[in-house]
């Protein structure tokens, strides 16, 4: 097939006709949004703002709330202009941005993730010895890691994708994918896959091999040190654990309705499964380490019930 033209805008053809019903889900989408929002910014300022939180465990969670911030902005946004109109289209421009804030997330959602497992490690294992391991000029570096490679990795994708010669406009989803616009490419898509391949390969492998060694490192510690050490480790890496298995389901819903035919699937449940990955890691993370971590729960308390806030 090589009769290509220039793609101007793509329909998003997952949407269902709600009728008045759209309203309702306006406010429903909005309200997550501003929940979100006003979460995320409140444990930004707080860890931003409170000097004993200026520690590395917390500059990686603030950088884990930004990026969550940003992933669902460039998602619910687009969702509630998009709920509204009687034509769901977007430009390409757009849709191409819309594809790097939403990859780019994801990528720096789990390589945060990774490095937050790595300091845990550290503050486990090595306890006496954490403050020489973690200085300031490499929690620098981590952070510089954590969002660097994963963004620059995700502008080559969207590059490589926005070259290929289109022989089509729908998208089967509710958002822009990049799977979805390579697949209606009439020319060569070989670059693309092996890119996308080794791309999914260094950003999946890299940071679970590091998420697979300081478990299993925690796990050795624990099971050898004393009920105190055990305490201190399971307190610290549930909220972690936690984010890391939720993480990891909603990119697993992603990928499954991304490289497999779900035609059968009812639509409602096809649009649950790919708004998971985007939204429940935006709205469980912030409510789940304000009530788990005793020292952000605890300045949190102070600030809104307007005590006197020491910084």
């Amino acid at each position: 097939m090589n009769n290509s033209t220039h793609i101007s805008c793509f329909t998003l053809n997952a949407y269902i006709e709600i009728g008045i019903l759209k309203y309702l889900y306006f406010m429903i989408t909005l309200s997550l949004y501003m929940f979100i929002v006003c979460c995320s910014l409140l444990l930004i300022v707080v860890i931003c703002m409170n000097r004993s939180l200026h520690a590395p465990m917390y500059i990686f969670l603030c950088s884990l709330f930004l990026n969550e911030l940003f992933g669902s902005t460039a998602l619910f946004m687009f969702l509630l202009i998009q709920i509204l109109s009687d034509i769901h289209t977007i430009s390409a421009p757009f849709c191409f941005l819309q594809i790097f804030c939403m990859y780019s997330y994801g990528s720096v959602e789990f390589t945060n993730l990774a490095i937050m497992s790595y300091d845990r490690y550290l503050a486990i294992c090595y306890p006496l010895q954490y403050n020489t391991h973690m200085t300031s000029t490499k929690v620098t570096l981590l952070i510089a890691v954590i969002w660097l490679p994963p963004v620059f990795g995700v502008f080559v994708t969207i590059c490589l994708t926005a070259s290929l010669q289109l022989c089509g406009n729908i998208i089967n989803q509710v958002y822009c994918d990049n799977y979805s616009i390579i697949k209606l490419a009439c020319s060569d898509t070989s670059v693309n896959n092996i890119y996308e391949l080794i791309a999914a390969f260094l950003t999946m492998c890299a940071p679970l091999s590091v998420i697979l060694y300081t478990y299993m490192r925690i796990l050795q510690v624990c099971f050898s040190g004393s009920k105190q050490r055990r305490q201190k480790a399971v307190s610290t890496c549930t909220p972690h654990l936690t984010s890391l298995l939720n993480f990891s389901f909603g990119a697993f819903f992603v990928i499954l309705q991304s490289r497999f035919d779900i035609t059968n699937v009812p639509n409602m449940l096809q649009i649950f499964l790919s708004l998971y990955f985007f939204t429940c890691q935006p709205l469980l993370n912030p409510v789940m380490y304000g009530l788990k971590m005793s020292k952000i729960r605890a300045v949190c308390k102070t600030l809104l019930l307007g005590s006197n806030w020491k910084c």
